[in-house]
């Protein structure tokens, strides 16, 4: 086991500790295995996709000693400056066209829901996009899959606009409108139609998520809903 500095952030199955030297600590919860994440990551960064690189992985997969990267989630970052909202989202589009453009590793495993030959991250999301002075790295690459690239831009739809927005009504105003022209900067380009058309299927799998409560699942089926093509 690696003796850690302090407590940087914690995820939902993870937790990361200053390591020193540049490095990082990420140590999974419950013992699971971070080999596979370990792996596509180094994989897509020889492809030239902006991630943080591995430095070495526990004998038992545990814990993943990375590349510290500096700097503050796209999600932060859109609060400071707010004037660019449409084209950070439009950013976080081109991050998931450039990861679909890449060939999947051989051996990934396949995605929950579809089927596909492209590469998806399946939580690729502002909070997993840090904004450093070089450029955006994604983060957080546990759900990595070979899948539709529709499935990864339906999860990113749906969880960005189903988000609640905290703050009293005129702040919820303001800020619902702040989504949407980042969720428009993000969607410009894409095909809607095969993403409307997993929508139900990816908030089905999102819900069977333990770490989601029930108002989320209730907002995520709206969203589906409402995304749902025409009859």
């Amino acid at each position: 086991m690696t003796d850690p500095g302090p407590l940087v952030a914690a995820g939902r199955d993870a937790d990361i500790f200053a390591l020193g030297e540049g490095l990082v600590l990420r140590r999974a919860r419950g013992g699971r295995s971070l080999r596979a994440e370990a792996e596509v990551m180094e994989y897509v960064r020889r492809q030239g996709y902006p991630v943080p690189a591995v430095d070495r992985l526990s004998d038992d997969g545990t814990e993943l000693v990375m590349e510290r990267v500096e700097g503050p989630s796209m999600a932060t970052a859109l609060g400071r400056r707010p004037w660019t909202l449409r084209r950070t989202g439009s950013l976080l589009g081109d991050l998931h066209r450039r990861l679909h453009e890449i060939p999947a590793p051989a051996g990934l495993r396949g995605a929950p829901v579809g089927s596909g030959t492209s590469l998806v991250h399946l939580d690729l999301h502002p909070l997993n996009v840090l904004m450093t002075p070089k450029g955006p790295v994604v983060i957080d690459w546990a759900n990595a899959a070979v899948g539709d690239a529709a499935l990864d831009v339906a999860i990113t739809w749906v969880l960005m606009k189903a988000g609640e927005i905290p703050g009293g009504r005129v702040r919820a105003a303001v800020m619902g409108w702040g989504r949407e022209a980042v969720i428009g900067g993000f969607l410009a380009g894409f095909d809607l139609a095969p993403v409307r058309a997993v929508m139900a299927a990816v908030v089905e799998w999102k819900a069977t998520d333990p770490h989601m409560s029930e108002l989320e699942r209730r907002r995520m089926r709206a969203v589906a809903e409402a995304a749902a093509p025409a009859p």
